[in-house]
């Protein structure tokens, strides 16, 4: 009979703090998934890629190697999805 009234108050912490926890990560993280290349379509519009090309044009074959050595073509985007997503996690009122 003791076990029920002990076990109580760990299945009360468990349900209210992670499962709820879990539920609320998760609609943030899909959301996140799911703004963000919509975001990025949007604001894909106003680059001007003219001004990219003549810049990446003018840079010399001694950086080029180092930024194909250090995989910049692939941290690039890795990274500014990462801003993105703490931008928009931060904008959140019950995260931030």
């Amino acid at each position: 009979m003791a076990m029920p009234l002990l076990l109580a108050p760990v299945l009360t912490w468990v349900f209210r703090d992670i499962v709820i926890k879990f539920v609320v990560f998760a609609a943030v993280f899909a959301l996140v998934a799911f703004l963000v290349p919509k975001a990025i379509v949007y604001l894909g519009s106003f680059i001007n890629p003219g001004g990219l090309s003549s810049a990446f044009g003018a840079v010399g074959p001694g950086v080029w190697f180092f930024l194909d050595f250090f995989q910049l073509g692939y941290g690039l985007p890795l990274l500014i999805s990462a801003w993105v997503s703490r931008f928009l996690i931060r904008r959140l009122p019950i995260i931030g």
